[in-house]
Order: C-alpha cells, then sequence, then structure tokens
C-alpha cells in the first residue's frame, strides 16, 4: 500500500511545495507584521499592498508592475525558497509515511484472538477446516468430536443422528437437495450471517451445489462477508488477485486483502503473507507472520520456520519458541472426543 502513497503524493507535488511556501509565509508575516504592508519593490505600506510572488509566496508588491519591477531582483531569492519549502515537504511527507507504514505493521503483526469455541464441547475450534463445520441451518460451526460424538434424547436414549440427520446442535434435520441448502444458507444471509455469504460464494465461485460459476457474485458475496467479519472471505479474495483467477493478476490487491483477512485472524491468510514476504527476500517480516500463525495452528507456518532455521535465516531459540506455540495450540484444542473422530475418518483429522 505504501506504493500507492508514494504514487499520490509524487503527482501532488507541486500542491505541497505550494502549501509549505504559504505555511512558511504565514510563519514569516507572524513574526514580522511590517512584511504584511510593504512592498518589496518601493516600500510602499499600506492594506492594499496584497499582491503576492505567485512561486514563493514570501514577499509581496503593491501591484503587477511592481512585481514585474522586481522580478528579476527577486529571482535568486524566490528560487532557494521554492527549493527550501520543496526540502521540508519531502521531509514531511516521508515523516507521514513512515509514520503510517508504523501504524500499519503495528496493526498488522498484532496476534488476533483465537477461533471461538465449540458451542457444544466449549473447547476452542481447530483452525483446520476438517476439524469444524459450519451449520446452515443454525449458523454455529461445530466441531468434529461433537460431530462425531454419539447423541441423546431427553430420555437418555441415543439417537442414530446420522440416519436422522440432523445438526447436532439445533437438531433440524439436515438439507435433502442443493436446493433446500440454498434456502437455508439464504435465510441466514438474510439475518446478516458473514458466514453463509462466505459460503454461497464459495458455491458461485466453482459453480457447484446447484448453482451456475458466476465471478462477480462470488466477489459481492465475499467483499460483504468480509466487511461483516468473516476474515476467511477476505484471504479468498486475496488468492483471486494472487492467482488471477476470473481477473488480472494484482499482487498489491492480493497482499491487501491477505493482510485485511490476516488482521481479522485468518491464519492461511497470514501463512500467505509470510510466503510472499520470504519470496521478497524479507525473512524478518516473514518470520513475524509465520510465527502468528503457528500460534494459530498453522502447521503449514511451523515447517517454514523450521526451514528457515535449517538455512541460517532463523535462530534455535526462535524455532524452539514456534515448536512451543504450536504444542500449546494442541493443548488448547485437543479431546478424546475429537480424537476418536479423527480416527473413524480422514474426514473429521483436526490437526
Amino acid at each position: 500500500m505504501e506504493v500507492a502513497i508514494v504514487m499520490r503524493t509524487t503527482q501532488n507535488n507541486t500542491a505541497e511545495i505550494d502549501g509549505v511556501c504559504n505555511m512558511l509565509h504565514n510563519m514569516s508575516t507572524a513574526d514580522n507584521k511590517d512584511s504584511i504592508s510593504r512592498c518589496a519593490n518601493c516600500g510602499k505600506e499600506g492594506s492594499d499592498v496584497t499582491n503576492t510572488c505567485n512561486k514563493c509566496k514570501s514577499v509581496k508588491y503593491c501591484n503587477a508592475a511592481c512585481k514585474k519591477k522586481h522580478r528579476h531582483k527577486h529571482k535568486k531569492e524566490c528560487e532557494e525558497h521554492v527549493r527550501l519549502a520543496a526540502e521540508h515537504a519531502t521531509k514531511l511527507r516521508d515523516e507521514e509515511l513512515r509514520l503510517a507504514a508504523e501504524k500499519h505493521d503495528e496493526e498488522l503483526f498484532k496476534q488476533p484472538p483465537p477461533e471461538e469455541d465449540c458451542p457444544i464441547c466449549f473447547i476452542r475450534l481447530p483452525s483446520l477446516e476438517a476439524g469444524s463445520k459450519y451449520m446452515p441451518c443454525c449458523g454455529k460451526t461445530i466441531c468434529s468430536g461433537c460431530s462425531y460424538a454419539p447423541k441423546y434424547d431427553s430420555q437418555g436414549n441415543q439417537v442414530d443422528i446420522i440416519k436422522q440427520n440432523e445438526c447436532p446442535f439445533c437438531r433440524v434435520v439436515a438439507p435433502k437437495s442443493d436446493k433446500e441448502m440454498n434456502i437455508m444458507i439464504i435465510k441466514r444471509i438474510e439475518a446478516g450471517d458473514a458466514h453463509a455469504m462466505h459460503s454461497l460464494g464459495c458455491q458461485y465461485a466453482i459453480g457447484t451445489d446447484g448453482l451456475a460459476q458466476d465471478n462477480t457474485k462470488t466477489l459481492e458475496l465475499w467483499h460483504k462477508a468480509g466487511e461483516l467479519g468473516c476474515s476467511g472471505a477476505y484471504c479468498c479474495i486475496g488468492a483471486v488477485y494472487h492467482n488471477g483467477i476470473g481477473v488480472e493478476v494484482d499482487e498489491e490487491k492480493a497482499v491487501h486483502y491477505y493482510e485485511l483477512g490476516a488482521i481479522a485472524g485468518d491464519v492461511d491468510a497470514r501463512y500467505n503473507l509470510g510466503l510472499m514476504e520470504r519470496e521478497a527476500g524479507n525473512t524478518e517480516r516473514a518470520l513475524k507472520h509465520f510465527m502468528i500463525a503457528v500460534r494459530a495452528g498453522n502447521n503449514d507456518s511451523l515447517k517454514e520456520i523450521q526451514e528457515l532455521y535449517a538455512d541460517g535465516d532463523a535462530t534455535k531459540d526462535y524455532y524452539t519458541s514456534a515448536l512451543q506455540s504450536y504444542q500449546m495450540y494442541l493443548g488448547d484444542i485437543k479431546s478424546e472426543q475429537r480424537d476418536k473422530a479423527a480416527e473413524s475418518s480422514e474426514d473429521y483429522r483436526y490437526y
């Protein structure tokens, strides 16, 4: 994003210099009230001495004739004043860019809050997609352990939930067709469910569940989902621009949306930023991204840090800290029921 800022400031360079000239003129006239009303050519004083040098704004004249007559005497001083103003404008712009970059990085490299807890077992949800499932009936995301666990009715009798095909949370029967599924998702969208918007966008992206592929609708849904707090939607938009899926490849936009996703807590967006920084040779920034992703449970980021350590680009202490962070994450998400689910099917693998 800094590139865009620099381009805009370069285009507005003349306006900035004029602004600085005006600022310096105001400062000087505040200190020397006589200069406000004295003609630089003939010395006439009065409130009607208001014709200012167009370039440096540092001197005034009583009329255009005096300005023209004094021009050759004032030229060198004027050019020096404009040069100093340009230097001052550049320093101000550089300082603004530096402060903006610092503020941006402070926000970007802040550890986001962890995944929410499963609404049934109240254990932290895994970051791996197979470790949980979004339920379009109630809008809840259920962990693999609770999806697989046996269910009981109010009498204590075990319910064959797979046969009945009910939601583990709200017990609504799952849709029997793509049409019924889409009706559920649209109802969730009407209720402002960002996850449902993201899900429908994914369906349009690949043309599945009875929907035709539509890149325009995909991006519209993902943008809205991201604005409503779905971090994964921003990651998907970043991937679209990164890989040129239905749009022109745009690395700047890809980074922008990956950053939005990473700040909001999407671990894949964070990992992608780490890869891009490593490819660009920015090892320190890459390590920061990978470490944040490791704390959120991204095993691929741990492997990247391991490679950087093997190549001598990361210290042993840094790699050890990454291993410890990942172990802490595993401790937060591990449960006996999730392990049973993972043993039964690869679809339930949560780490």
